[in-house]
């Protein structure tokens, strides 16, 4: 799946777009995906000067839209504007190794449960071989009030 299949998915956009390719899915199981992180990312400035370090948050909101291209394409879901995908919950968080401009994020999601409209996954982020996070996510997506 390339970035304007990812853009017709999902509503996120820059700054906060955190997928760049989904390289394998597998509707109702798997998938792996990458986000190519760059010196010139907006939050780079802040986190850290000194040190640029993506933050944890967007780590783990990077897994979230990629367990989220997982969950629409495990269902018969369609986002459009008045659907909205929300947390419901993060447990067992952990960050490992710090994530830097010029690595690549690579994602692996695992659809753990999936029942009424309520999505559990295991992520794991790495960088090359080595895991820089990991988290059970749990979300949901809701029809909104325009």
């Amino acid at each position: 799946m390339d970035i304007h299949s990812i853009l017709k998915k999902l509503p996120h956009r820059y700054p906060l777009l955190l997928v760049d390719r989904v390289l394998e899915v597998e509707a109702g199981k798997r998938i792996v995906a990458i986000k190519n992180v760059s010196i010139n990312e907006p939050y780079f400035v802040g986190h850290f000067p000194h040190r640029p370090v993506m933050p944890g948050v967007l780590i783990l909101e990077s897994m979230a839209q990629v367990a989220t291209l997982l969950a629409l394409e495990s269902s018969d879901i369609q986002l459009d504007d008045s659907t909205v995908v929300y947390f419901a919950g993060i447990d067992n968080a952990r960050f490992k190794r710090p994530v830097e401009p010029g690595d690549q994020l690579r994602q692996e999601v695992i659809l753990d449960r999936a029942k009424a409209g309520i999505f559990k996954f295991s992520a794991k982020a790495f960088v090359g071989d080595a895991l820089a996070a990991e988290a059970q996510l749990i979300c949901t997506m809701r029809k909104i009030d325009a």
